[in-house]
């Protein structure tokens, strides 16, 4: 899912193509991505896009008359752009925004429809959209506790909690604990202070150093392809690769359709974490700790 950091690329690359320009036409090609009736989608051709922006992980284009299309790419959904006119041609294609310079297409890989787009009609109802969550760079280090400590909560479930942290998903809540060297699995209300001050430190951190890359990248080009998976991550999607703290292999938890990657000895104390399928299999024998685990796989 499209996080922090890959919006701000898209915002990037399209300031300079839509806003300012007027939207000709919206074509439709799933009728399940529009959420919303009142404004008909029609209501927004015509118009020129006054601004772009962020509410969470949603994309906000905000066009005259005070109307607002609010697109959540969800897990699959992704933004290209491509000449004026583009066909829509082929089953992942939903929607074509049409503009005189060119056409933005939102594209779903697979079978299920996650990805929505609503059509606003003011900002107060816009606002309503916001789950709540604070922006951690303009926060400071007490309402970021405060606000991971309303409930106490594991590291990984509050950082991507949209309720309480603002644009952090799958992908970067494991860079920002691997940079705090603290495991996915420990409750809010145990950190000590230092703890608290590595977290915060590592949050805004994570998320500037990926904002300015995706950033610079989509100055020169159209972020095409924007993936969770980057070669330079330091623990989401490197399962079994070599940590570049300590050259231990990184573990991974798997759940539902999502995995939390971690290293055991930068931030569990070495101790390997049970992931639910494998654990009920093996049972007792389940490692502990990487040795177990090493000596696990020569059997």
């Amino acid at each position: 899912m499209p996080e922090l950091p890959d919006i701000s690329a898209y915002i990037t690359a399209l300031q300079p193509r839509i806003v300012g320009q007027p939207v000709e036409q919206v074509r439709l090609a799933s009728p399940f991505l529009l959420r919303t009736v009142d404004p008909p989608i029609s209501a927004v051709e015509g118009k020129k896009v006054r601004e772009l922006g962020r509410i969470g992980k949603r994309i906000v284009i905000g066009v005259e008359d005070d109307l607002w299309l609010v697109l959540h790419l969800m897990i699959a959904g992704r933004l290209h752009w491509r000449a004026k006119d583009a066909k829509l041609a082929g089953r992942n294609q939903l929607a074509a925004f049409d503009f005189p310079n060119g056409s933005l297409m939102l594209t779903e890989a697979g079978a299920k429809r996650r990805a929505s787009l609503h059509v606003i009609k003011g900002e107060a109802n816009l606002r309503e959209m916001d789950p709540g969550g604070i922006d951690v760079f303009a926060s400071d280090l007490a309402t970021f506790q405060n606000a991971l400590t309303a409930e106490n909560r594991t590291l990984k479930r509050a950082l991507t909690d949209p309720r309480i942290l603002s644009g952090i998903g799958n992908a970067y809540s494991d860079e920002i604990l691997h940079a705090a060297q603290l495991s996915p699995i420990t409750h809010t209300r145990k950190l000590t202070p230092k703890e608290w001050e590595r977290l915060f430190a590592a949050t805004r951190s994570t998320l500037q150093h990926w904002i300015d890359q995706l950033q610079r990248e989509s100055q020169t080009k159209f972020p095409e392809k924007v993936t969770a998976f980057r070669k330079d991550m330091a623990a989401h999607g490197r399962f079994g690769q070599p940590c570049a703290r300590c050259g231990d292999p990184i573990q991974r938890i798997r759940y539902a359709d999502n995995e939390t990657n971690y290293c055991a000895r930068c931030q569990t104390g070495g101790k390997v974490l049970a992931d639910r399928s494998l654990s009920r299999l093996l049972g007792d024998d389940w490692p502990r700790t990487l040795d177990e685990l090493e000596a696990l796989k020569r059997r």
